[in-house]
C-alpha cells in the first residue's frame, strides 16, 4: 500500500513524481536533504550567474529520467521487475551523495585521497542500516554486483541518465545552448541486447549530438577558463590553510566540521568520520573563505578576498606547455608587485593542464544494436563526424598568474 505520494516541479522537466514509499524515505533521510546545499557546478556561478542550481536538483532529474527509462525498456520487452525498478531509482538518487563542498572543484583536495563514488557507497550503507536492509539491491545495482549488467549501465557508464541530466540541466541553468542533448529521443532508442544497454541503430545522430555537446560543455563550461582560475584559487587557499596551520591552527578554525577535515583527518572514512562528513556543504566553505579574508597572512586573505569579490587570476590557455621562463618571468613579477617572497608568489602564479576526452574507448563502451542485430562500438560507426575524433584526448595547458 503506498502510504505517500509527492510531485515535485522542476524548472527543467516539469512534474516528477515520487510515488513508492523508500524513494519517500531516502530524499526525506538528511544525508539526502545535504545536497541542497551543494551546488552542482561549483564555483561556475562566478562566470554564468545562473549556475546556482544544487545537487539535490541534479538527483532528482537524474531520477525522473530514470524512471522513463525504465519505463521504455519495459515496453520493449525487457524483464524488470518492481523491485529491481525501486532499487535502481534508490541507486540514481544517492549516486552523488558523496560530493563534499563544491563538488569535484574540491575532488581530493579537502579529503585527501577520497573519491566521492567511494563515499556515495558509505553513505548508502549507513542508510541501508536506517533503513533495515531496504537498500541491499540498490546497492548490489551501484556496485556492478548486481547480476542485471544494464541496471548498473542506467546509473553509472558512457550513457547514463546521470550525464543525460547534468548536460540537460547545466544547459538550462547556464544558458548555454550547444549543452542540449535530445535526451528524450536518446531514452527512446534504449535497448537491452544481451543483458547489456544498447541504443538502436536508428540512434545513432542523438548520440553523436550528446558527444558532440558533452565535449563542447567541457570546454564552455566545465573547464571554462575562469572557472578553472577560480577554482585553483579556492584549491590553493586550502593549501595555504594547511600549510599556516601546522604553525597556528587556532587562528584558522571556524568551529564547523571544516576545522577536523583540514587539520585533523588521517584519511580514514569510518561511520563517525561519514557523519562529520556529512555535515560538510558549500556553506561551510563559503564561512571559512569570509572568515579567512580577514586573516593576517598576505597569501590567505588575498586569495579569500578575489574568490568573494571576483578578484580572479588572470588565466591563459595554450597547446603547448608553458616554458619555465616565462613561468619564472611572471613568479619575479608578483614577488616585486606584492612584495612576497618567491613561495608566497606562487600561490598566484602557477601552471597546470586540463583534459577533456570526448569517448573514452578504454571505459565503458557505447554499444549500437545493428538493424541486422549485429553489435558496434559508437567508435567503429562509419561516421566522418564524430569518427576521426571520437576517443582522441584534448589537453590544454594553463597558467595562472597576476596578470
Amino acid at each position: 500500500m503506498v502510504r505517500k505520494r509527492k510531485i515535485i516541479n522542476d524548472p527543467v522537466y516539469g512534474f516528477i513524481t515520487i510515488k513508492d514509499e523508500l524513494i519517500f524515505d531516502i530524499i526525506s533521510h538528511p544525508y539526502y536533504q545535504r545536497l541542497r546545499r551543494i551546488h552542482q557546478m561549483a564555483l561556475a556561478y562566478l562566470v554564468y550567474p545562473g549556475a546556482v542550481h544544487t545537487r539535490l536538483h541534479h538527483s532528482l532529474g537524474a531520477y525522473h529520467l530514470m524512471c522513463n527509462a525504465v519505463n521504455e525498456l519495459r515496453d520493449k520487452g525487457t524483464l524488470i521487475t518492481e523491485e529491481e525498478e525501486i532499487a535502481v531509482k534508490a541507486g540514481i538518487l544517492l549516486h552523488d551523495a558523496g560530493h563534499g563542498p563544491f563538488s569535484h572543484a574540491l575532488e581530493g583536495r579537502l579529503l585527501k585521497g577520497v573519491h566521492h563514488e567511494d563515499l556515495s557507497l558509505q553513505i548508502m550503507q549507513v542508510m541501508n542500516e536506517d533503513f533495515g536492509g531496504k537498500l541491499d539491491m540498490a546497492i548490489d545495482i551501484f556496485t556492478g554486483k548486481y547480476p542485471k549488467k544494464f541496471l548498473h549501465q542506467l546509473i553509472s557508464g558512457q550513457l547514463d541518465v546521470d550525464r543525460m541530466d547534468y548536460l540537460t540541466r547545466d544547459s538550462f541553468f547556464t544558458g548555454v545552448s550547444e549543452g542540449v542533448i535530445g535526451y528524450d529521443r536518446i531514452l527512446k532508442m534504449l535497448v537491452v541486447h544481451d543483458g547489456e544497454l544498447m541504443v538502436e541503430e536508428k540512434g545513432i545522430y542523438s548520440i553523436e549530438k550528446f558527444l558532440v555537446a558533452r565535449r563542447q560543455m567541457y570546454w564552455q563550461v566545465y573547464l571554462h577558463k575562469t572557472v578553472v582560475s577560480a577554482e585553483m584559487m579556492l584549491v590553493n587557499a586550502l593549501k595555504r590553510v594547511r600549510e599556516l596551520g601546522q604553525k597556528d591552527a587556532d587562528g584558522l578554525k571556524t568551529g564547523g566540521a571544516v576545522d577536523f577535515f583540514l587539520y585533523s583527518f588521517d584519511g580514514n572514512m569510518n561511520k563517525e568520520t561519514l557523519k562529520q562528513f556529512c555535515e560538510l556543504d558549500d556553506m561551510d566553505l563559503s564561512f571559512a573563505v569570509k572568515r579567512w579574508s580577514h586573516h593576517q597572512d598576505f597569501v590567505l586573505s588575498e586569495l579569500c578576498k578575489g574568490l568573494l569579490n571576483r578578484r580572479l587570476l588572470k588565466i591563459k590557455f595554450q597547446t603547448e606547455p608553458f616554458n619555465e621562463t616565462e613561468l619564472n618571468g611572471k613568479l619575479e613579477q608578483a614577488m616585486l608587485k606584492l612584495n612576497i617572497s618567491e613561495h608566497e608568489a606562487s600561490y598566484f602564479v602557477f601552471t597546470g593542464e586540463s583534459n577533456n576526452t570526448l569517448y573514452k574507448t578504454e571505459d565503458e563502451k557505447i554499444n549500437i544494436l545493428m538493424k541486422d542485430g549485429n553489435v558496434k562500438d559508437i567508435s567503429a560507426i562509419d561516421n566522418p563526424l564524430i569518427h576521426q575524433t571520437i576517443s582522441s584526448a584534448v589537453k590544454k595547458f594553463y597558467i595562472c598568474s597576476l596578470g
